[in-house]
């Protein structure tokens, strides 16, 4: 449940720029979708310094050793912050470069320079809370992070507000005050984990061993993050050649599906966590348990979900936006929405247990796999029938269901767990 809380606000400084930038107009939006899903998909592509870092930490306070555990982490802190050197120095010179392979109209283009150009110099700040928060995860602490990610909505949503209307900055607001915002939890994080690591007589320096370790392993999930992330584009640029309106009603309906998946993804993190630990403990009985039982409330929950989105799917637009026209193609996408959440709770939970039993190299491969079919099925049945609501049909269920495949045969025996329990005896 922590996990949860945590996770949600995440998603929840997304969902509350839409809302606020999304009053501004149609096109204010379709800059914030521009921009967003360019720093989602950087963000999305490094979430692999927490997916890698748990894992570790938690199988090394399973072995009893928690200096190493502590030590663990902050090579991924060491890994999130030269990555972060890495892409300022790369991204800032190159930003108009990927907004304009969207195509969008020069206002868009404008609004969507303009909140890139702003959120990139917050990537420090953001890399490094998603390491810290992998440290914290895999030494089975979730409360604290969700306290951190309270503090941190709450200090994005009263900035936004400062920026974007008292200011009047617009969509350059809502950047500054989510940057402002993980400025601070990346501050807390910082100080919590320096103090943990005096507390246990655990190494601050960076261990290069333990770093390039870390490294190896987030290249795998790199690649698996790539091709989600590759699939989320593919569904922004053709929802771009549809119009403004499609493109703001697949913005809204992207952001939902984000938030959902991350609230959902509590249960990948309680497996990432506890599988961890019990492969530490040798404990091939347990583990087993914890998968069955994550998967049943994986599906359970994505029910639940979908009844009450389905329950509530004419009224979602007046949440996000204005425009009748954007309101109109709302409702079916929620719709398709709701119908896929089943499937993506179920998703989403194999995805932490396989993380929690570092297996990288399969989740990256299944994930490719999943990518290309996913073009195939746009190939089709979306060009058959070009409307905004086939096109979210195969991204919400198509793409969801091919996931579910790959990730279903993998756990459908022990293997897994044996070359869990290898690769734990050769490090």
């Amino acid at each position: 449940m922590p996990a949860l809380g945590a996770l949600a606000a995440e998603p929840v400084f997304l969902l509350a720029d839409t809302a606020m930038v999304g009053h501004l107009g149609p096109a204010s939006l379709g800059a914030l979708a521009i921009a967003s899903t360019i720093i989602q998909t950087v963000l999305g592509l490094m979430i692999f310094l927490a997916y890698a870092t748990t894992p570790r930490v938690a199988r090394k306070l399973g072995e009893g050793n928690t200096p190493a555990a502590i030590g663990a982490g902050f090579d991924g802190i060491w890994l999130a912050l030269l990555t972060s050197v890495v892409l300022l120095a790369a991204g800032l010179p190159l930003l108009q470069v990927p907004i304009s392979w969207f195509n969008p109209t020069p206002e868009v283009a404008a609004g969507a320079h303009a909140y890139l150009a702003i959120s990139w110099w917050g990537l420090p700040f953001m890399l490094t809370v998603i390491a810290a928060t992998g440290l914290l995860r895999g030494l089975q602490d979730t409360k604290t992070p969700l306290y951190v990610a309270v503090g941190g909505f709450l200090a994005n949503i009263g900035l936004n507000a400062v920026f974007i209307y008292g200011l009047g900055m617009g969509v350059a607001g809502s950047a500054l005050g989510s940057v402002m915002a993980h400025a601070g939890m990346c501050s807390i994080y910082l100080v919590i984990a320096v103090r943990a690591a005096r507390r246990y007589h655990a190494p601050i320096r960076p261990d290069w061993s333990g770093v390039l370790a870390s490294a190896r392993t987030s290249g795998w999930l790199l690649m698996r993050n790539m091709s989600l992330r590759a699939a989320m584009i593919v569904l922004i640029v053709l929802a771009t050649s549809l119009g403004t309106v499609q493109l703001a009603a697949i913005q809204i309906i992207q952001t939902l599906f984000n938030s959902l998946a991350l609230v959902l993804d509590a249960l990948a993190i309680a497996g990432q966590a506890m599988i961890g630990l019990q492969l530490g403990y040798r404990n091939r009985e347990q583990v087993a348990a914890i998968n069955r039982r994550l998967i049943q409330w994986g599906i359970g929950f994505g029910v639940l979900v979908g009844i009450v989105l389905a329950a509530v799917s004419p009224l979602i637009g007046f949440v996000f936006t204005s425009d009748p026209d954007v309101r109109s193609l709302l409702t079916p996408l929620v719709i398709v929405l709701a119908i896929g959440m089943p499937l993506a709770g179920y998703v989403f939970t194999l995805d932490g247990v396989l993380m929690g039993a570092e297996d990288a190299r399969y989740l990256a491969f299944a994930q490719l796999a999943a990518f290309l079919g996913y073009c195939g099925i746009l190939a089709l049945i979306y060009a058959q029938w070009p409307t905004v609501t086939v096109l979210w049909a195969c991204f919400g269920i198509g793409f969801v269901a091919l996931r579910a495949i790959g990730l279903g045969f993998r756990v459908g025996n022990d293997g897994w767990i044996r070359r869990a329990e290898a690769v734990a005896e050769r490090s």
